[in-house]
C-alpha cells in the first residue's frame, strides 16, 4: 500500500467533505480547510488555528497542500507578468497575469504542451506531454493570488494558456468549480472563460457539468482553410462546431453569448472576402468576435496582419451587426502574448514543420 500523501489543493468542497468522512472527521472541517487554503492562502496545517491539534497531526501524516513551483518570473513594461511554473514531473508550463483598468486576468494552462498543433501557436509547435491535474490547474490561481503579497487578487480566469482545456475535461471542470466556490475564490461564471479549438463532444457536455463562459478558437470561416490552421477541424468540422455552439446557447434560453476568437494572419485569413464569409457563418449565433493580431514566435513564417487590413476586417464585421473587439497585444515583450506560450517539456516533440506563409 502506498504511503504517498494526498494533495488537497485541488479538492472541491464536496471532495473535502468526502475526505474528512473517510478519516472519520465531521464534514464541517471541509469548510474550514477550504477557506484556509483558497481565501487565506495558508498551506501549513499548523497555522490553521481552528483545527484542533490532534486533527492537525492526523492531516500532516496523510495529506499535504502543495502548489506547483514558480521557476521564473518575467515582467513587461506595461505590467503583464509571465510565470514559468515547474510541475512535480519536471515539466514546465506558463501562466500570464494581465492587469487591466478594472480587472486582473489570469491566463492559465491546462496541459503541458498541446497535441492540436494549430499553426499560429508556439505551444502546439512544441508538442504534448501530459494533462495537468486539478491541483496543478488551481495551483496556478493560488500562486497568482498568494505567492506575492504585493499583487492584487485575480478577478478573471481564462483557460487560454498551454493546452486544449476540453481534452483535459474532468480536471478542468473540477478546477472551474473550485474557482466558483464561494468559500474559495467566489468567481462568477462571467469571470471564468474556457476556450476550445472545437472539441464538440465536450462542448456538448460542458453546461451539464459547470456554468462558465465559452470561447471558440475559430480563426477561419471555411473548412478548407481551418483544416490547415486548426487541424482538429478535420475531426470536428465547422458545421459540427456551429451546431454545438447552438446547443450550448439553447441551454441558456438565449441569455448567453459565445466569444469567437480569430487570430489575424497576414495574407492567410485576413481578407475582406473571409470577413464576409465569417459574418455569414456566425449570422445565427449569439456571439461577440475578438480579433487577435498574430504574435510571432521562432519557427513560424506567419506575419501579423497589416493594420489597415485589421481595421477593414473589423469594420466589415461591425457593419454586419457583430460586437467586434480588437485584442490589445499584451506581454509580447516577454513572449507572454496569445499564441506565444511554450514552457519546457521533459519530452518535447519539436521540429514539426509549420505551414509556410502563403496567400489564399
Amino acid at each position: 500500500m502506498s504511503n504517498k500523501k494526498v494533495n488537497l489543493l485541488g479538492y472541491s468542497l464536496k471532495s473535502l467533505e468526502d475526505f474528512f468522512n473517510s478519516i472519520e472527521e465531521p464534514k464541517f472541517r471541509a469548510k474550514q480547510l477550504i477557506k484556509w487554503i483558497h481565501q487565506k492562502g495558508v498551506l501549513d496545517f499548523d497555522e490553521m488555528s481552528d483545527l484542533n491539534k490532534n486533527l492537525r497531526e492526523k492531516l500532516k501524516s496523510i495529506a499535504l497542500i502543495k502548489p506547483p513551483q514558480i521557476e521564473e518570473v518575467h515582467k513587461s513594461s506595461e505590467g503583464t507578468i509571465k510565470y514559468l511554473i515547474k510541475l512535480e514531473s519536471g515539466s514546465m508550463v506558463e501562466m500570464v497575469r494581465i492587469p487591466e483598468k478594472k480587472r486582473i486576468t489570469l491566463c492559465i494552462s491546462s496541459q503541458a504542451g498541446c497535441a492540436l498543433q494549430c499553426t499560429f501557436c508556439a505551444t502546439g509547435a512544441q508538442g504534448f506531454e501530459r494533462n495537468l491535474s486539478a491541483d496543478e490547474i488551481i495551483g496556478q490561481l493560488w500562486l497568482a493570488n498568494f505567492s506575492d503579497k504585493k499583487n492584487s487578487p485575480i478577478t478573471n480566469v481564462v483557460f487560454m494558456g498551454m493546452g486544449e482545456p476540453l481534452l483535459n475535461f474532468i480536471p478542468v471542470i473540477e478546477s472551474a468549480k473550485l474557482m466558483k466556490e464561494q468559500l474559495a475564490y467566489g468567481l462568477s461564471r462571467k469571470r471564468i472563460t474556457v476556450s476550445t479549438s472545437g472539441i464538440t463532444p465536450q462542448i456538448d457536455q460542458l453546461c451539464d457539468e459547470v456554468d462558465v463562459s465559452l470561447a471558440i478558437s475559430l480563426h477561419a470561416p471555411t473548412d478548407q482553410l481551418r483544416d490547415e490552421i486548426v487541424p482538429i477541424n478535420k475531426k470536428y468540422p465547422i458545421s459540427e462546431l456551429i451546431n454545438s455552439c447552438k446547443k450550448y446557447l439553447l441551454n441558456y434560453d438565449g441569455k448567453r453569448s459565445i466569444t469567437i476568437e480569430y487570430v489575424l494572419i497576414d495574407g492567410v485569413n485576413d481578407s475582406e472576402e473571409l470577413a464576409i464569409k465569417l459574418a455569414k457563418l456566425l449570422s445565427n449565433i449569439s456571439c461577440k468576435i475578438n480579433l487577435i493580431p498574430f504574435n510571432p514566435f521562432d519557427g513560424s513564417n506567419y506575419r501579423r496582419s497589416k493594420q489597415n487590413n485589421i481595421e477593414e476586417f473589423k469594420k466589415i464585421l461591425m457593419n454586419k451587426g457583430f460586437i467586434t473587439t480588437l485584442r490589445v497585444t499584451r506581454g509580447d515583450q516577454i513572449d507572454g502574448a496569445c499564441g506565444q506560450l511554450v514552457g519546457k517539456l521533459k519530452k518535447s516533440i519539436k521540429g514539426k514543420k509549420l505551414i509556410p506563409h502563403k496567400s489564399i
